[in-house]
């Protein structure tokens, strides 16, 4: 779903940039192949590292300490009496802060006495706030005192993200000496943009000796005796930033209060399944964990490691997702992106005016004008996934002030869609790649042999995709309502119009007869891409598709060749371009399968669509922490095993973070009105793999309320248990 760049390629750039990263290839992708990783993050600092929690240096490593795009920390490692020790267990589950379990391997004393394996213990516990804080507990279990070395190494080589996934230039910034006091090394770089980067090692226990890689403690330990050190990173950019003054175990509660009082905030959804509820507690989680504060906004970024940053598209889908959870990613999102709206033309970063972001990035090849993320906007359906947004925020919180704030960045939205986005004038919204940094394919599937013919050819642009021509139609479809609560008959009547023209060209010119099914895209040419793909279940989310042909789309969606068992392919087994272990070409993306999931429930497929949330549910806790992943092989379910990971996938990763939220409002049919105080529940279906749903502190617009839904027989029942606020529950068969 978001630019995987790699090796550079010259022109396209403004003067003087020398070389650019496209941002469509994938070199580094199965350069390492797939070990366990721990990931913890909080705000905009994420680490990334072995199970072990060694971040080893050297080349063609992801490994890291990360703060805007930049490696602050390239070498973090425990050498305990000259070995490397050897993993007990690890776990990274709070999703800030991971505990490391080491023992020793065989080796010698300080002094030259043997030491016997598995007689040390090292517990390892570090946190992210403002800095890397890291514990380092060693006991002694041997019947006979110790004197052992213990040393840390570490190393800051303040690669740009785009270096770490690829990226090839000629000229790189200016390495500073590093600076070297009794209990602190400070490692330092301006790079091309003109910043000064540094990372600040301090070891509050002084060690013995301190060089410029390399902490020495000589610890003396009587049998049975533990001894505590204690090390902080920090991360400044230009300037040092200012940290709290609390000790270890004080930051460590801090930042879980934190994080607890963001929860309480949200709504609190309880289940009678308790697969299901660690799998939403883990997406709940994983959602506050990828969150950050940027230009005073707390927004979801994309997934760890690849794409911790601001992203259009994950940033709408993380809104559209969760409204039943939290509004508060859903407004940020709106936000955020309205005040990046494009302002000017530009080719190189395919900026147009209304057009919304795809990505953000800040790091030292952005600020050097290296790459296009400054901000990139070659993403086709991000604006009317923002408009559809807007929609859905004003119809969750009611505010239609806040709607009329907007009103300019809508109407330019609108106008980009009509415009720029519809440059051959045909009526549909399509995309050509105008920076040759840019991505060629610039929908969700944005890899270079992501669109295919039923041959295998590629399609050439500009390029129609049915998911996007779907989003339009939703968009406009529901600011139309919107402009009519405001009383603006025109407008509504504008997009009304204009949105059921949308859908009677789509419906010509997308549905295949002899497939029983729609076309992926429309090619350059106006040829159907006759490829049997996922998205078309988009379509279904968004009721573009005719209602005569919704019946053959969702049993063609539940053929084997695209339903693996652990949700939907994303594309058809049987297609000439099919690979199970590829991004767009096979694989299952749990977000896709949500969206294609609530399809169907809208349409009355309830069955169906709950089989698909079971195997959600599955997939989920048959990964680490019960946590979805960007995506997984599309492998066909047998009878053992769980699904089988993805060497590279994100993880977490916003948009499969909400894919189960989704997919519990489709089940419970929960559909907002705020500005009329009205809560729609459409046809309510628990699966029989769920027998009670509660929502306590559900907010819709001024309404709190206390819901349970109940499965009875084939039934399911609703009670109110509590309400406060002007709010109206209807319940529609």
């Amino acid at each position: 779903m978001d630019a995987r760049p790699t090796a550079a390629a010259g022109g396209g750039s403004p003067a003087g940039a020398g070389r650019v990263a496209l941002t469509s290839a994938e070199r580094y992708v199965m350069s390492g192949g797939r070990h366990a990783h721990l990931a913890i993050k909080e705000g905009e600092r994420f680490l990334y590292t072995s199970d072990v929690g060694r971040i080893p240096g050297g080349e063609n490593s992801e490994l890291g300490l990360y703060y805007r795009d930049t490696r602050f920390l390239s070498r973090f490692e425990l050498v305990v009496a000259g070995r490397y020790p050897v993993l007990l267990s690890s776990t990274a589950e709070s999703g800030y802060a991971a505990t490391i379990e080491l023992t020793n391997l065989e080796s010698r004393t300080a002094d030259g006495r043997p030491l016997p394996q598995a007689t040390i213990h090292i517990r390892c516990t570090r946190f992210l706030d403002d800095r890397l804080r890291e514990r380092v507990d060693v006991h002694n279990y041997h019947n006979a005192a110790v004197e052992l070395f213990v040393d840390v190494h570490v190393d800051a080589d303040f690669a740009d993200i785009f270096d770490v996934r690829g990226f090839r230039r000629r000229r790189h910034g200016t390495r500073l000496p590093a600076r070297v006091d009794r209990s602190c090394v400070t490692y330092a770089a301006i790079g091309l943009d003109g910043v000064t980067r540094e990372t600040v090692v301090r070891f509050l226990d002084a060690p013995e000796s301190l060089q410029e890689g390399r902490a020495r403690y000589r610890l003396r330990l009587a049998p049975g005796e533990n001894v505590s050190l204690t090390l902080e990173v920090e991360t400044h950019v230009n300037a040092p930033a200012a940290t709290s003054g609390d000790g270890f175990d004080e930051g460590l509660t801090r930042v879980g209060a934190v994080r607890r009082l963001w929860d309480s905030e949200a709504t609190h959804i309880g289940t009678d399944n308790e697969l299901l509820n660690n799998a939403l507690r883990r997406g709940r989680e994983d959602l506050r964990t990828l969150s950050a504060e940027i230009e005073g906004q707390r927004v979801v970024l994309s997934g760890v490691p690849w794409f911790v940053a601001p992203f259009g598209r994950e940033m709408c889908f993380g809104g559209l997702m969760a409204p039943l959870l939290d509004l508060r990613w859903a407004r940020a999102a709106v936000d955020f992106l309205g005040a990046h709206l494009g302002r000017c033309d530009s080719a190189f970063r395919e900026e147009q005016p209304g057009k919304v972001m795809h990505e953000l990035r800040r790091g030292e090849l952005a600020g050097a004008g290296l790459i296009t993320q400054t901000p990139y906007y070659g993403a086709i359906d991000t604006t009317p996934l923002w408009l559809l947004l807007v929609s859905e925020l004003t119809l969750w919180s009611g505010d239609l002030d806040g709607f009329v704030a907007r009103q300019e960045e809508v109407a330019a939205a609108l106008d980009w869609i009509d415009r720029d986005g519809d440059f051959d004038g045909d009526g549909f919204v399509e995309y050509e790649r105008r920076s040759r940094a840019g991505l060629t394919h610039q929908g969700w599937r944005d890899r270079g042999d992501a669109i295919l013919h039923k041959d295998g050819t590629p399609a050439e642009g500009p390029i129609a995709l049915a998911e996007t021509q779907g989003y339009v139609y939703y968009a406009k479809r529901r600011l139309a309502g919107i402009y009519g609560q405001l009383g603006d008959v025109h407008q509504a009547e504008r997009l009304a119009k204009e949105a059921a023209q949308l859908r009677q060209r789509f419906n010509e010119a997308f549905w295949m007869p002899e497939e029983g099914y729609y076309a992926m895209a429309l090619d350059g040419d106006k040829r159907q891409v006759r490829t049997v793909c996922s998205t078309i279940g988009h379509a279904l989310w968004s009721r573009i598709i005719s209602d005569e042909h919704v019946p053959a789309v969702v049993a063609r969606l539940m053929e084997p060749d695209m339903h693996s068992g652990w949700g939907l392919r994303t594309l058809s087994s049987s297609a000439h371009g099919y690979n199970p272990v590829s991004f767009y070409n096979g694989s299952v993306w749990p977000f896709d399968t949500a969206i294609a999931a609530f399809g169907m429930k809208k349409h009355g497929f309830a069955a169906e669509a709950n089989t698909l949330a079971w195997e959600l549910v599955q997939a989920a806790v048959a990964h680490e922490y019960a946590r979805l992943p960007e995506l997984y092989c599309g492998f066909a379910r047998q009878s053992s095993g769980g699904p089988v990971t993805f060497p590279m996938a994100c993880a977490p990763d916003a948009a499969s973070s909400g894919a189960l939220f989704l997919l519990l409002q489709s089940m419970l049919g929960i559909y907002a009105q705020a500005e009329a105080n009205i809560v729609y529940v459409h046809n309510p279906e628990l699966p029989p793999w769920l027998g009670e749903v509660t929502l306590r502190d559900l907010r819709v617009g001024h309404t709190t309320m206390h819901l349970r839904f109940r499965r009875e027989g084939r039934q399911t029942t609703l009670a109110v248990l509590d309400k406060h606020g002007p709010g109206r529950i209807i319940i529609v068969d």
